[in-house]
């Protein structure tokens, strides 16, 4: 890969995780000698398939605003200048393994807006751990999840911190 377009992708759903992805990726960006690429990834909901004429657009402006929203909340008003965005229509986990293909790493929240709480990961972050051909990172930012711990015999005394 050339390192001059070296790229951190950062999986975008306006969930506190997703900021907290783009300032991770802001941070790692120099050490890799890479630019941020924020994606959001949009789709029209199948359930509505047949039913209701789409509106492709209204989709289109609601994951725009949750993106800029998302890159406000990261980083006030004067984006990186080594930061871009994009819009893409489709499923988040396939979207985003795709646009990692060629990336210097790919970062995403724990978990977004699922609805299913207590999940370790997430079914996009878990599916870009699974499937993305370039390193991943998942970023926790839930204040309850405490850091692994090794422990030494039975009266569990710390050894160790993961």
């Amino acid at each position: 890969m050339d390192t001059s377009e070296a790229k951190i992708v950062v999986g975008v759903d306006g969930s506190d995780s997703s900021v907290q992805a783009l300032r991770f990726a802001a941070r790692l960006a120099p050490a890799l000698d890479a630019r941020i690429h924020a994606v959001a990834c949009w789709d029209f909901p199948q359930m509505y398939a047949g039913y209701v004429p789409p509106d492709f657009d209204a989709f289109e402006a609601a994951a725009a605003k949750t993106l800029a929203e998302a890159l406000g909340k990261a980083f006030g008003p004067d984006l990186p200048v080594n930061a871009s965005q994009e819009l893409v229509r489709g499923s988040a986990p396939a979207k985003l393994v795709e646009a990692g293909a060629d990336a210097a790493m790919l970062v995403v929240g724990r978990r977004g807006h699922g609805g299913v709480m207590g999940m370790h990961l997430g079914s996009v972050s878990s599916a870009c751990v699974s499937h993305a051909a370039c390193p991943v990172l998942v970023v926790h930012t839930d204040p309850s999840h405490r850091p692994h711990r090794l422990w030494k015999g039975s009266k569990g005394e710390k050894t160790s911190r993961l």
